[in-house]
């Protein structure tokens, strides 16, 4: 339990902090100034159990987690460590008594750019969990100084520029140049690896508080930095461009998170990020490790690691060549050492998502490593009869090596993990049949409940009490209240306020006006074809055509919201944002359906727009292509948070269904089994557009450019790619989601009924807490305890 905080000692450190740490005085502060300050006074009060956290590590000598991934979704950090030191109230009033207002100052802190969607968002969450659970641990990744891109739109096309989130000083982290590792790439072996360039790591650690304080852990990123910092010698010749060129070379690697890999050097710059925090972060581990007098061998015992994805795969090299170089170990043993200290979390069904690296790139980059997968394929091709290979048609399957070198593999919902032993792992998981293990994924209640939504949060407290907060199964005990008129007036109550404070924020940004009592309807997440924003959008566009065909009809009120942001490089996800864009335009500007029906995408959808978002939101768009979707997070904050939701049997869909109840929740589609036989199925896309007069009309308006009328042929790819090669089966699942979403609409004016499936997806919600799932993690893969209940 944390000590109560007063807000006189906050406001004095706050002063001390504008005026020792800024050199600011009160008259001349600037809202950055008195951010950064309450920043630092907060950072001060988490450094001790920071520090506490780690001396009972070392006492316990026990094992740590270790957490890699290249994402790390964090988002604002200062209201996140005020309501886990208890220190909101005492912030409130301390900021106030300045003559400041809390929530200006706790907004004007930018987005941590180190993620992109729900792989960076999970390992967030998990970091979370970690501390609130007292497991000891690290998040390891890449500290990018310009993230993924900030998106822009310039006439509804996106435009991505560099994102500046460290423009400002980030209050949070503490720099360790003491900490730094070299990292080698190219060069050949002869004997030893000698490599033709390296660069030096160095860390940069972030405190993770837990719920009240009672743990912290660490989050290191790993910053690049050349191994000459500038060439003097060429500087004094006259090449100004020259003496600069190790440094932007070696920074490039932490500049940017997935640089566009459409080009050769793109490629090779990934390849690069990857081993770069990998290594980094391994070599802290071992360096870690062997500090601690422990025997090499004993490495599973003390260390567990978690690679998040793919993109950590090389690890299972990498720990062997550290093994074998550099601490003298055999290389059977090494192997055998890995393989037990590491686990591998799949989230992807998409054959083209799991890496596969050109294998002359590979060879040129890591050659070594090349070296050490050919003897792990060896041992594993001989110890098990296997005929899949790590090594193929020219390429290094990433997803292969990460499987082999796991001791555990785990899907991320239950019908994803059976789709991983059925499809992309089959053979696999034939030779390994238990290595494959379920953990669905959870989010954590602390920031997507408590913190993002005050008026829920509130009566959540008053009627079951607090300890929901860090033990979310509790949220069962508002049940017996959902049959409550007054209970439910006070739920919805709470759902209105958020929805007129999203209303408010979208007349600052937009000039539209938002009539809160719409139904507000939501899409947040990163666009892809198999998540189907173009489906949606479709479908907007045929209900559209319905309210115009009938404007007297009895029509629910209709706010669509879009979010999301396409990788670069991705061409057709580019065009689906421009014609949503385009669509919203004139629909609008119509006078007919302008009060009926409204489309809004809000440019640069990140953590911070999610937490303003999700509890303003009646609908929950999770409408990917079943057997497409890992687990989605989204959708788990969704349901939370009193939002109903549309989706196919797809992802972790199919256990908020069963935890939900199936009569609060809106189906529609095909099941993955019936998705397998349709695409056997000869010119189904265009049997499913035949047998649909709506779909047909939208389509041919899309393609005479009603929505682009100075350029008629715009969208005539997107149009023909539904004809000729509807992989994701939006034109299957068309007509069968049109009519849900009527569904929908009579559902919503009926607000008793409403009001009662909302509360009941809030008070069935408990089971997706991230915390759940980390304990999930610690039983079944990690062996790892909880350390809070030890003196």
């Amino acid at each position: 339990m944390t000590k109560t905080i007063a807000s006189e000692d906050l406001q004095f450190n706050i002063l001390r902090h504008l005026k020792k740490s800024l050199g600011k005085d009160t008259a001349n502060a600037t809202l950055y100034d008195w951010r950064t300050s309450l920043s630092l006074a907060l950072r001060d009060l988490v450094v001790d159990p920071w520090f506490q956290s780690t001396r009972k590590t070392y006492e316990a000598a026990g094992k740590r987690v270790y957490y890699l991934s290249m994402e790390f979704l964090i988002g604002r950090l200062l209201e996140d460590v005020a309501v886990n030191l208890g220190a909101e109230s005492a912030s409130r009033a301390a900021l106030e008594s300045l003559g400041l207002d809390y929530d200006e100052v706790v907004h004007d802190e930018p987005d941590a750019a180190l993620g992109n969607g729900g792989l960076g968002r999970l390992a967030a969450c998990f970091l979370d969990s970690l501390s609130t659970l007292g497991i000891p641990a690290y998040g390891y990744g890449i500290r990018y100084e310009h993230g993924l891109f900030e998106q822009h739109f310039e006439n509804g096309r996106q435009i991505e520029v560099a994102e500046g989130w460290l423009s400002q000083r980030h209050t949070w982290e503490f720099e360790r140049p003491e900490v730094n590792y070299p990292v080698g790439f190219g060069g050949h072996v002869n004997g030893t690896w000698e490599p033709a360039e390296t660069v030096i790591a160095n860390a940069y650690d972030t405190p993770i508080l837990g719920w009240k304080a009672r743990w912290a852990n660490t989050l290191r990123l790993w910053s690049a930095k050349p191994t000459v910092l500038f060439d003097l010698g060429s500087f004094n010749r006259g090449d100004l461009v020259g003496a600069v060129v190790p440094e932007a070379l070696a920074r490039a690697i932490s500049r940017v998170l997935y640089p566009d890999d459409t080009t050769e050097a793109g490629k090779e710059l990934r390849l690069k990020q990857e081993y770069f925090f990998t290594s980094a972060s391994l070599q802290d581990i071992v360096r870690r490790f062997k500090s601690e007098g422990f025997d090499i061998e004993t490495l599973p015992d003390h260390v567990a690691i978690q690679l998040n994805d793919t993109h950590p795969a090389i690890a299972g090299p990498e720990l062997v060549r550290l093994l074998v170089d550099e601490n003298g170990v055999e290389m059977k043993t090494a192997i055998d050492i890995a393989k037990a200290c590491l686990a591998y979390t799949n989230h992807t069904l998409l054959p083209e998502a799991l890496e596969r690296w050109d294998l002359g790139l590979f060879a040129r980059t890591l050659p070594r490593h090349l070296h050490i997968i050919e003897i792990i394929e060896e041992e594993h091709l001989a110890a098990t009869g296997s005929h899949v290979r790590i090594i193929e048609d020219h390429s290094v399957k990433m997803g292969e090596l990460a499987f082999v070198m796991a001791h555990r593999v785990n899907g991320v919902s239950a019908l994803h993990s059976e789709l991983v032993k059925k499809t992309v792992f089959h053979d696999l998981n034939q030779t390994y049949p238990d290595r494959i293990i379920n953990q669905t994924n959870g989010v954590t209640p602390r920031r997507w409940l408590y913190s993002c939504n005050p008026p829920l949060r509130s009566l959540i407290s008053e009627t079951i009490g607090e300890g929901w907060v860090d033990d979310l199964e509790q949220l069962s005990r508002l049940e017996p209240h959902c049959a409550d008129s007054g209970f439910l007036d006070a739920f919805m109550a709470a759902k209105r306020a958020n929805k007129e404070r999203l209303a408010c924020w979208f007349s600052d940004k937009t000039d539209l006006q938002i009539d809160p009592s719409a139904m507000f309807d939501v899409q947040i997440k990163r666009i892809h074809e198999y998540k189907r924003q173009f489906m949606n959008i479709l479908e907007t566009i045929a209900h559209w055509n319905e309210i115009r065909d009938n404007p007297n009809g009895e029509w629910t009120p209709r706010l669509k919201i879009f979010g999301g942001k396409a990788a670069p490089g991705y061409v057709v996800a580019k065009e689906i944002i421009h014609l949503i864009n385009d669509v919203a335009k004139v629909i609008n500007a119509d006078p007919v359906t302008q009060d009926r029906l409204k489309v809004v995408y809000p440019p640069n959808y990140n953590v911070s727009m999610a937490e303003i978002l999700i509890p303003a939101a009646d609908l929950s768009e999770q409408i990917s292509t079943a057997g497409k979707e890992a687990s989605g997070t989204g959708n788990m904050k969704f349901a939370l948070n009193g939002a109903l939701t549309i989706g196919t049997l797809d992802g972790a869909n199919v256990e908020i269904r069963e935890r939900v109840g199936a009569e609060n929740f809106f189906l529609f589609g095909l099941t993955a089994e019936e998705v397998v036989e349709r695409r056997n199925q000869h010119d189904y896309s265009r049997a499913a557009i035949a047998a649909s007069p709506r779909l047909t009309r939208v389509l041919n308006q899309i393609a005479d450019g009603l929505f682009s009328p100075g350029d008629p042929g715009r969208y005539h790819g997107l149009v023909r790619l539904l004809h000729e090669h509807d992989y994701f089966l939006v034109t299957c699942d068309f007509d069968d989601y049109f009519d849900t979403q009527r569904q929908v609409d009579s559902a919503f004016v009926d607000h008793a009924r409403w009001a009662r499936m909302a509360a009941l997806n809030t008070a069935r919600s408990g089971w997706f807490s991230s915390d759940r799932t980390i304990r999930g993690y610690a039983e079944d893969i990690w062996n790892s305890s909880s350390l809070l209940d030890r003196s």
